[in-house]
């Protein structure tokens, strides 16, 4: 097949889950023998037109210059080159910037869309943007031939309120074989004796109510936090506990390696996302052998069950900082049903082989309305 993947920055990964993504699919696919594009924003520091036998369109993207709205143009800019070119199929990451232009997505070629989470619900938006997010998740839906959801919440949402089916497909990650002691050296960390989270810099993240935990705890541990902190809400949360000591924002790391081993060493990872599906930094933890503590909600407890620790409250951060070990005999049976978890459902061979399969079958069927 020849199969276009945009809708994300673009590969490598420099930015997030979605990108993350994309890299996955893009080698996975390449390696079983198929034509592989990403649209990749112009501004991406990774300028050449192929990286690894993946082909690179980078396109014009002003989101540096403009803020949110240069995402919109950007999106634009992709799916007009993308109407120049003869694909197969369509692989779209997301719609939230690229639905208002789905009208102008070639006619001649299978759009098939991850729909992500439930975005008009983060709370990080105002009532307006709430209402324009909910709108072009409509137009997500209406503009795509075909769904992927990427957990079963999202599946069943989506056709509850859109009469729409979807396939199920999961994101994926890759058992940590080498853990890297010596990574810890470049962050002075002791093995198992740090805890962390690893988040977009978002309210919706809980990182407040984890933050707020960590200094009601008072364990003295080092505590990291991992996620590009150079934004409002960032600079927000520097000023807040800039009298903690044992508090470190590091920003963003994006060589994988590096932030698994950093993952796998620590002594509780707090994973506070509220909204969306599969989330990929849960599974890559899970896979890094991290003792979790993660936001009481359907989303986290459908993927860990009862094999991870739970809150709601600074208190129930406090609580568990307080008195859990990565070494007590009831974490580690956590970590090796999570374990299995990964290999059972999320390695990235099955789900790039899901991907393929349900790219194979998405061919010359154009489903819009």
């Amino acid at each position: 097949m020849n199969i276009a993947i945009l809708g994300t920055r673009g590969i490598p990964n420099y930015y997030g889950g979605f990108e993350q993504c994309a890299e996955y699919l893009a080698l996975g696919l390449l390696k079983k023998g198929h034509k592989i594009t990403v649209y990749n924003s112009h501004s991406h520091p990774y300028t050449e037109s192929q990286w690894r036998g993946v082909d690179l369109i980078h396109c014009y993207d002003p989101e540096d210059k403009i803020g949110t709205a240069g995402q919109f143009i950007y999106d634009l800019n992709c799916i007009l080159d993308l109407r120049k070119r003869k694909f197969d199929v369509v692989l779209q990451l997301g719609y939230t910037s690229s639905s208002i232009w789905g009208w102008l997505l070639p006619r001649h070629v299978a759009i098939t869309t991850n729909m992500d989470g439930l975005e008009w619900k983060r709370t990080k938006y105002s009532n307006k943007v709430r209402k324009f997010l909910l709108w072009a998740e409509k137009l997500g839906v209406k503009y795509s031939d075909h769904l992927i959801s990427d957990s079963i919440g999202i599946q069943d949402y989506l056709q509850e309120k859109y009469k729409k089916p979807s396939i199920f497909i999961p994101y994926g990650a890759y058992i940590l074989e080498s853990p890297q002691e010596s990574v810890l050296n470049e962050y002075k960390l002791e093995p198992f004796n740090y805890d962390l989270l690893i988040a977009r810099l978002e309210p919706e993240n809980s990182v407040e109510v984890i933050l707020d935990g960590v200094v009601k705890a008072n364990t003295g541990r080092r505590f990291l936090v991992i996620g590009k902190h150079d934004t409002h809400y960032g600079e927000y949360l520097k000023e807040k506990y800039k009298t903690h000591n044992s508090m470190f924002f590091l920003g963003g790391i994006y060589d994988i390696n590096k932030l698994n081993s950093i993952r796998y060493f620590s002594n509780l990872y707090f994973h506070g996302h509220t909204v969306g599906g599969t989330n990929p930094s849960l599974l890559e933890a899970m896979a890094s052998e991290c003792l979790i503590c993660a936001n009481q909600n359907p989303f986290n407890a459908y993927i860990l069950g009862d094999d991870a620790l739970y809150f709601s409250t600074k208190s129930d951060v406090a609580d568990v900082l307080r008195t859990v070990k990565k070494q007590d005999m009831s974490s580690v049976f956590m970590i090796k049903n999570n374990i299995a978890k990964i290999k059972e459902t999320y390695t990235w061979d099955k789900i790039v082989h899901q991907y393929e399969l349900h790219l194979e079958s998405v061919i010359g069927k154009i489903n819009r309305k």
